[in-house]
């Protein structure tokens, strides 16, 4: 990852039927962010791409509830969902949408060739048809039981209990999600993704060495690759979507699913398109030095590592497969799944009333499921913005500058002499800095993050150890030594904390008097000592502490007075 120039970064695109949870943010969109942002600093040239997924059953079914034409629906909640991400500091380049032309576009003239190519045949299949409604139903249209694991609540695109994709007429006592009466099979004609004929390349793909995939996300994919691969519906009867460009498929769209992963690069034709270099797309897409990185949750894995793949290789065009694939485990709330309807949760638009977005970003990211389902507690919440934000970062910084001011008088003139444990202190803080790029570098994100944590800690342990409050009074140079040392370690901080907590660190930077801007200054230039004159004066403090009584308060009164805890 080091010697790569160029990266392109993706999240997977939410639903626009529904604003994000926390489990979503932490599962795509943040571990994106994160990365985007380190890579920045380390002076990649980056580009990360998202998009709100707006076609498909459960858009349709929103609009129903919320009596709004698709259309409509699906423009108020993109525009939302926009300007939440902008709230939360998350850096796209292009976060765009798949109702826009580009993708429309290029979503009908990819299945054309892959048609050309053999890889798209029609067959008829039997689909679920409603008689009381008089239409048929696409996947999210219908629930029933999974047949894999028996969930009672199992969608038909795919199950949220075992986070198996199903074929809608495997489901076990299907119903209308419009109704709710009982639905029967009715026969239509549909086209298909061939996808058993790549089965051989996608697996040398899944097993090779010069890919990154997380644990889950290998062992997943290559377990039903070995169970064998099979045809992936391309169509749908229903009205809102992209339509087929398929000769006889009048009134049918192209599956939500099998249009949205190629989003990515759409998203990335439309940036360069934007920005007045249409040709510009190609180097992200077909250079072989460029790496591109895939941030999801792991009920999204196959869609990113059995059908992208096999999509971009039946073109036939030398598309860049995915270089990284990092799947996140599930996020729940107080011990349970989040739900909407059942109160349980936090959504990001209500999170953003209760606390500043660093606050979160940086709990999110410090429990990062990485290794199988983590629980989300308020409590543990309120606990790591207390301690680890306000007590360890926030005191460790205001208690340096308060002592560069009384000892220092704000400013030095040059590099002070340092004594041995100063310099010995300055060595250990650099070299942690360099093993939080290699947990970035190796996409150990939750690692990088409590190694971030961890300077903090060092330095509030050697200010403590070292009293340079008593020290000034009997050896003003090694009072100085101490005061400097430390303010190296929260110069490097500010850098540290771009990635996770951006707000945080721009004002950190900023009150450090430092005159170029983060971004441009770089991750590894952050070792480099002061340039001098150095003057710095005291500030307000970067975090305040959380109250639980406070946090419910606001829950509570967001929700109308529901008791929440």
């Amino acid at each position: 990852m080091v010697a790569l120039e160029k990266w392109l970064i993706t999240s997977a695109w939410p639903y626009s039927s529904v604003t994000p949870h926390l489990g979503n943010m932490v599962g795509s969109i943040l571990s994106g962010d994160v990365i985007a942002r380190y890579l920045r600093l380390k002076g990649r040239e980056v580009l990360y791409v998202s998009g709100s997924d707006e076609h498909g059953t459960p858009v349709e079914v929103e609009a129903l509830k919320a009596k709004l034409s698709v259309k409509e629906f699906a423009d108020k909640n993109h525009n939302k969902i926009k300007e939440l991400f902008e709230r939360w500091e998350i850096s796209y380049d292009n976060y765009t949408r798949t109702e826009n032309p580009t993708h429309i576009e290029f979503v009908q003239d990819f299945y054309l060739k892959l048609q050309k190519n053999g890889y798209v045949y029609e067959s008829t299949e039997k689909v679920h048809y409603c008689d009381k409604d008089r239409r048929f139903l696409p996947d999210r249209f219908v629930e029933g039981e999974c047949p894999f694991c028996g969930f009672k609540n199992a969608r038909g695109d795919q199950c949220d209990g075992c986070g198996r994709p199903i074929e809608p007429e495997s489901l076990i006592n299907p119903i209308c999600v419009i109704c709710h009466s009982p639905v029967h099979l009715k026969e239509t004609k549909q086209w298909f993704f061939d996808l058993p004929k790549l089965e051989g390349e996608i697996k040398a793909y899944l097993t090779s060495k010069s890919i990154h995939l997380s644990d889950i996300a290998r062992s997943f994919s290559l377990k039903l690759v070995d169970e064998g691969l099979k045809p992936r519906s391309l169509t749908r009867d229903s009205k809102w979507g992209i339509p087929a460009p398929f000769e006889g498929a009048q009134g049918k769209t192209i599956y939500v699913w099998m249009e949205a992963v190629l989003g990515y690069v759409s998203a990335t034709i439309e940036y360069f398109k934007k920005t007045g270099n249409p040709t510009g797309w190609r180097a992200f897409w077909f250079e072989k030095d460029t790496k591109s990185a895939y941030f999801i949750g792991k009920d999204n894995i196959p869609f990113h590592t059995l059908i992208l793949p096999g999509l971009l290789l039946g073109t036939r065009e030398g598309y860049n497969l995915p270089s990284v694939v990092d799947s996140t485990d599930f996020l729940m709330f107080e011990g349970q799944k989040f739900s909407k309807s059942r109160r349980i949760g936090i959504w990001i638009d209500e999170a953003l009333e209760i606390a500043p977005a660093d606050y979160w970003r940086y709990t999110l990211l410090s429990l990062r499921p990485e290794g199988g389902d983590v629980n989300f507690k308020l409590d543990s919440f309120i606990e790591k913005v207390n301690n680890d934000l306000n007590n360890v970062v926030g005191n460790l910084v205001n208690r340096t500058v308060v002592s560069f001011e009384k000892f220092c008088g704000s400013e030095l003139e040059a590099k002070p002499k340092l004594d041995e444990d100063s310099e010995k202190f300055i060595e250990s803080f650099l070299k942690r800095h360099d093993e939080i790029s290699s947990l970035y570098e190796s996409f150990k994100i939750q690692r990088a993050v409590r190694t971030t944590i961890l300077q903090g800690e060092e330095g509030n342990r050697f200010l403590n150890e070292k009293e340079p409050w008593k020290l000034f009074k009997t050896n003003r140079e090694k009072a100085v030594s101490v005061t400097y040392s430390l303010l190296r370690l929260i110069r490097l901080l500010a850098v540290e904390l771009y990635p996770i907590t951006p707000a945080t660190s721009e004002t950190l930077w900023k009150n450090m008097n430092e005159q170029e801007p983060i971004l441009s200054f770089g991750w590894d230039r952050a070792k480099e000592d002061f340039s001098y004159p150095l003057r710095i004066q005291r500030f307000p403090p970067l975090f305040k502490k959380l109250s639980r009584e406070e946090v419910i308060s606001k829950l509570e009164e967001l929700r109308g007075g529901g008791r929440v805890g």
